[in-house]
């Protein structure tokens, strides 16, 4: 298995539990970060080697990471195993899977590439490189099938994993707040990039956001390989522990006990629509890859939750857009709106309920197929 970034793993420990319920002599090793390793994953490398974003970004480490690729290609190809399972990461993981799959081994690609948002040339490589793709979203797998390739609708395995009610109530007692706390959860992603990037912009959006609510409480979740980077900017931002607290890990603790969430663009934002939270959806990056990305774009929207309920249901402040004052002013709108809050927690309902499947056996169902062949 080969899995990058933090949401990667997660999802990768969550169809771990799955396949050591059905193959418990099972042994699962390659490329893996904490939650895969705490399954029992052998992790050749860590998974925060692959945690890199943006075109411009990605040639800073293109040699390194051309060269982990190679060697986990030879190493496979010298001991094949009995399969292979992406998960996510497709421009590290598609070039491999194609050298594997034309040696004989099975490959399965666990979350669809989003093709139907961008880079829609990859339809190709997919069908070139995988014999099947778990897919997260319902509307997924009719596309790539047109296309000649293999998929499973396997739903959301956090649509599972997160209540439909989440205890926020909870949540907030084992972080010390009170019940009727204005709590904002900053989420800025999980990559060294998006910390340099996004976390200075979120900080300076908090502390106007301070200024005008002074009993405002904010929650950070920090992964540990970018904590050293995030209490750099915590510190230069010069708000207080009494203001703000960063947590280690715990981003659904944070999102269960808020109130509304600013955050990064990508999982995290379904993440923060399971738990029914209002967000304020922000994303920036190099000029020169946000250039790039913005003309293969084929949809609207860029955040997760717009994409799914085919509407602008939160906000979007994107590259120029995202700045302080704008986040601020679109984070404490939702503060002042319960009944647009409301509003989008029942949109929210409606799509957990479709994503929530019986994903562990929908995915080992399909993986047992593949290997019957």
């Amino acid at each position: 298995m080969v899995a990058g970034e933090t949401s990667g793993d997660l999802l990768a420990g969550l169809l771990i539990d799955a396949l050591q319920a059905r193959w418990p002599q099972l042994a699962l090793a390659g490329i893996g970060g904490p939650q895969m390793v705490r399954r029992g994953f052998d992790a050749w490398w860590p998974a925060e080697r692959l945690a890199v974003r943006g075109y411009v970004e990605v040639l800073r480490h293109y040699r390194g990471i051309v060269a982990l690729r190679h060697q986990l290609r030879q190493r496979l190809l010298d001991k094949p195993p009995t399969a292979f399972i992406g998960i996510d990461a497709p421009d590290f993981n598609l070039d491999l899977e194609a050298a594997l799959k034309r040696a004989g081994i099975p490959v399965i690609h666990f979350v669809c590439p989003s093709v139907w948002a961008w880079r829609a040339d990859r339809l190709q490589k997919i069908r070139r490189s995988v014999d099947h793709v778990l897919c997260l979203f319902p509307f997924e797998p009719a596309l790539l099938q047109r296309h000649g390739i293999a998929a499973t609708y396997v739903g959301h395995p956090l649509a599972s994993v997160i209540a439909a009610e989440p205890d926020g109530a909870g949540a907030r007692q084992r972080l010390g707040l009170a019940a009727d706390d204005a709590v904002v959860a900053l989420l800025p992603g999980s990559r060294a990039s998006e910390i340099d990037y996004l976390a200075p912009r979120f900080l300076q959006a908090a502390a106007q956001m301070v200024r005008q609510r002074p009993a405002l409480r904010f929650l950070l979740p920090a992964v540990p390989a970018v904590r050293a980077r995030v209490d750099a900017a915590v510190r230069a931002s010069g708000l207080g522990e009494a203001t703000l607290t960063v947590l280690d890990g715990q981003s659904h603790t944070a999102l269960a006990a808020c109130d509304v969430t600013l955050i990064a663009s990508g999982t995290a934002t379904l993440e923060a629509a399971l738990f029914k939270r209002p967000m304020v959806i922000a994303y920036n990056m190099n000029w020169l890859s946000w250039q790039i990305m913005r003309r293969k774009k084929l949809q609207p929207w860029v955040g997760l939750p717009n994409i799914l309920c085919q509407d602008f249901a939160v906000p979007e402040l994107l590259q120029q857009q995202a700045t302080p004052q704008a986040l601020a002013s679109a984070t404490l709108a939702w503060l002042d709106d319960p009944a647009r809050c409301q509003q989008l927690s029942r949109r929210f309902t409606a799509l957990h309920d479709e994503l929530r499947r019986d994903t562990a056996r929908l995915a080992t169902d399909a993986i047992e197929k593949i290997l019957a062949r």
